[in-house]
């Protein structure tokens, strides 16, 4: 906002003295360095040929045209080829004015086509666990970032619901589950199932060890690969769940009862996490209904000779002639993979929502997998393919390294909210931050803090990195944590509630007309909030929200040490500081919503 006025004004004015117009991508501003004084500066260098005159001279030529043009110069200083610009505090003031009272300042109103985002993407085999709660978060988070950029958002969870994973839970229920339910055990579903896929894996293994050969150790590195492949296809347990799958994809009734009943167990336990987590979905796929659409769209494609036939019945996408290789679309005997369902899903949401942009929030594990699905439905004679967007992001990682769904060593989502919860309890208790709330008032706070500082934890670092994740380090009321901006959002609310005891009511009016330093920078600071909001949906980014928040709480503190507000003589003057409390505190609040963070009233 500020450099695209400032950029005007610059264009502006030298063309009034040298009847040129400089090149607008030329005509950049940045911040004043901290050593001189200012506000905004520009190099005039690169238009020193064009006006005819040398660096500094071109530099206090424009300073003094600037100020002549617009009364938002307050003065100007030349350091050689550098143009610092001081902003006068009637500009500040004027935007102060305008939005210190408006709520939705930097939101704008929703207009254009859809964009379909889709996140969270669970298996029916097991709970939701740390990586899910970073992919959840994230496409939550950019969901909102976008809608108060003026998008129309819908959000959309597709469940992988069906596949071999799904038939190792099926199938190890029904050999050594002896008929136990969610009800029978107090397991919540997700995790009952997820406990069956984890024993299908233990039980692979074990008889894969009767399959290898006596002298397996001894055996060459190519030797053992070939034994082992020798022993998974001799694999009793591993037949009968491609067995399964396979009479699934046949509809066979009784597996199909026992995959709805298994996977609604899941559902529910779904829906106790995602509610506890902040997230939902305008709409729920599920594979089992698209992956016949899939399917359609690959017999399209045979026909249309775009994909082919092998001699073993697989269908695939040859695209080495672009770079790729050749991908496979159905197996051998006419079942689905990924690839078939995310064809099917992709043209089920254009045909319901014609949207803009399909964004997908997966990890960066899978970037090939959409560039070759864009290919793909590109060839189908699907051109909308183009606008198909992988949001990538890294994975999350332990201080003891990766974690693996089949061995049971996964950080599972639901209890690390309670870990984060009890040690929000913890932490707040040994710094007295609940002693004066009702236990009702303290578990809710324990709830907002422990949540807002994973959600901040988790969302403050750039998606496209790995992460390592320490719950220890995310509760911490002076790191950059969320707890820090939270608490400083209650301090706010304290001052205020200070100011309304002693009969003192916010006024619409603001009365100063001067800026203290203190109180320019955190309007400053304020004055770029649009354009931090646009930058995060531009570059899908909530950790740029989270960077502005931490800053903007940063600067209040310093605001509120250095500047007298309740005891300020000048009723004013306090006024005033009453009323940039009450904006900050509204920023605050409005941009941790973006991230799903709550913010306490009282701490």
């Amino acid at each position: 906002m500020l450099e695209q006025v400032l950029r005007q004004l610059f264009i502006e004015s030298f063309k009034t003295l040298y009847g040129q117009e400089p090149p607008v991508q030329q005509v950049n501003f940045q911040k004043t360095r901290p050593e001189f004084d200012g506000d905004m500066t520009i190099v005039v260098f690169p238009f020193g040929k064009l006006a005819g005159r040398n660096p500094e001279q071109l530099a206090n030529e424009m300073g003094a045209e600037m100020i002549k043009e617009s009364d938002m110069i307050a003065k100007f200083n030349v350091v050689k080829g550098f143009l610092n610009l001081l902003i006068s505090d009637k500009f500040w003031m004027d935007f102060f004015k305008a939005n210190h009272e408006n709520r939705d300042f930097g939101r704008k109103p929703t207009s254009g086509k859809n964009v379909v985002i889709e996140y969270s993407s669970p298996n029916t085999n097991k709970p939701l666990h740390l990586g899910h709660i970073r992919n959840n978060l994230l496409g939550w988070s950019v969901s909102e970032i976008m809608k108060a950029n003026g998008k129309k958002v819908v959000r959309v969870n597709l469940v992988n619901d069906r596949g071999i994973h799904i038939c190792k839970s099926m199938l190890a229920w029904q050999k050594w589950g002896n008929g136990c339910t969610p009800e029978s055990t107090g397991k919540k579903g997700d995790h009952l199932i997820g406990d069956f896929y984890v024993l299908f894996d233990k039980k692979y293994k074990e008889e894969l060890k009767t399959l290898l050969p006596e002298n397996f150790a001894a055996l060459s590195e190519k030797e053992q690969e070939e034994a082992k492949a020798k022993a998974e296809a001799e694999s009793t347990l591993m037949k009968e769940a491609r067995e399964m799958l396979v009479k699934w994809e046949a509809n066979d009734p009784e597996v199909r009862h026992l995959w709805e009943t298994m996977n609604q167990w899941v559902y529910d336990g779904f829906d106790v996490t995602y509610k506890r987590m902040g997230v939902a979905f305008e709409k729920i796929y599920y594979e089992s209904q698209t992956y016949l659409l899939g399917k359609a769209l690959v017999q399209e494609g045979l026909e249309k000779g775009v994909l082919y036939r092998r001699d073993d019945n697989s269908v695939w996408c040859d695209l080495r002639d672009e770079g790729l290789d050749e991908k496979l679309l159905l197996r051998r005997d006419g079942t689905s993979v990924y690839m078939t369902q995310d064809l099917g899903t992709a043209q089920l949401r254009v045909n319901e929502y014609d949207p803009e942009k399909l964004i997908y929030v997966v990890g960066n594990e899978q970037i090939y997998h959409f560039d070759v699905l864009k290919r793909v439905l590109v060839r189908l004679g699907r051109e909308w393919g183009n606008d198909i967007e992988h949001l990538s992001y890294g994975m999350v990682e332990l201080p003891n390294g990766k974690m693996k769904s089949r061995e049971g060593t996964v950080v599972d989502a639901d209890d690390l909210m309670d870990e984060m919860v009890a040690t929000a309890k913890a932490v707040s208790d040994e710094l007295g931050k609940a002693k004066d709330l009702t236990p009702e008032e303290a578990d809710k706070l324990y709830h907002t803090i422990g949540l807002g500082a994973l959600k901040y934890f988790i969302l403050k670092v750039d998606p496209k990195k790995t992460m390592l994740f320490n719950p220890a380090e995310s509760i911490d009321f002076n790191g950059n944590t969320g707890p820090f901006v939270q608490y400083t959002h209650a301090r706010i609310c304290s001052v205020l509630r200070k100011a309304e005891e002693q009969g003192i009511k916010l006024e619409s009016e603001v009365k100063v007309s001067d800026l203290q330093p203190k109180e320019k920078e955190i309007i400053v600071m304020m004055y770029g909030w649009p354009i931090v909001l646009n930058q995060a949906a531009e570059n899908r980014s909530p950790a740029m929200i989270a960077n502005f928040i931490f800053d903007l709480a940063k600067e209040f503190n310093q605001f509120y040490q250095e500047c007298s507000i309740l005891k300020e003589s000048d009723t004013d003057r306090r006024m005033f500081r009453l009323q940039v409390c009450d904006m900050v505190a509204a920023l605050l609040r409005n941009a941790s919503e973006l991230l799903g963070i709550g913010m306490p009233e009282r701490m």
